[in-house]
């Protein structure tokens, strides 16, 4: 039943957010403050990636913003995420060893709650 209903709630959320532009979602995430970043210079895909929370009506919902490297260092491709709450967790014991991967087995399942990832498909 708590599943249920923590569904539910996770729908309307993400109801609420879809009238968003992804813009938005991602200026709103950052404007949450200080996320906890895990950046990755060895890696061939994946700069950094950034968790933010934010409690809405008692919940906690998580988000993480990914930068995919492009050709000039200095800039990266930015997407949000709405994840699971462990998902910081298990990223953050795995980036070292290999951050794409890391990326494709924790935060690519998310890719579909918010409709504002790549398609790598």
């Amino acid at each position: 039943m708590k599943l249920f209903i923590l569904t539910i709630i996770l729908l309307a959320f993400c109801s609420t957010i879809k009238a968003q532009t992804c813009d938005e979602i991602m200026e709103h995430v950052k404007s949450l403050g200080d996320g906890t970043t895990y950046t990755s210079c060895d890696g061939d895909v994946i700069s950094k990636v950034t968790f933010y929370g934010e409690m809405i009506n008692c919940y906690e919902y998580h988000f993480a913003l990914v930068c995919f490297k492009q050709e000039n260092p200095y800039d990266c491709s930015e997407y949000v995420y709405l994840v699971e709450s462990s998902t910081e967790t298990v990223y953050s014991t795995n980036y070292i060893a290999n951050a794409g991967q890391a990326f494709l087995d924790f935060i690519k399942p998310h890719s579909k709650n918010l409709g504002c990832a790549p398609n790598f498909d």
